[in-house]
């Protein structure tokens, strides 16, 4: 029984799916790059990286909050991204700047 949840799982992660969480990490960390003034030297590559990271971030924090974190693609886990792409920027603004923007 455990092995078809695990294959079921493997089987709807295919390049299209792939493609989306890139897309959706991208969109969330160019959107927090603008709000805390890093647009300039970050690249797609670092918009995709702090996206995806973010998501993580915010899911971690959604789900010490009770709710859930990034349930799929959608404007809930854009929104979950964005929000831990902020706080990862503002953390790296720290300790590379001296303050959080």
């Amino acid at each position: 029984m455990y092995q078809v949840a695990v294959l079921e799982a493997v089987v709807q992660w295919n390049i299209e799916t792939i493609l989306l969480w890139l897309l959706l990490g991208g969109i969330a960390g160019w959107l927090a790059s603008i709000v805390m003034r890093r647009d300039g030297s970050m690249g797609i590559g670092m918009n995709i990286v702090v996206g995806i990271i973010g998501a993580v971030i915010g899911g971690v924090v959604m789900n010490l909050l009770g709710a859930p974190g990034a349930t799929g693609i959608n404007w809930r886990s854009l929104l979950v991204a964005f929000v831990g792409a902020v706080v990862l920027l503002a953390i790296i603004n720290l300790f590379k700047r001296g303050s959080v923007r």
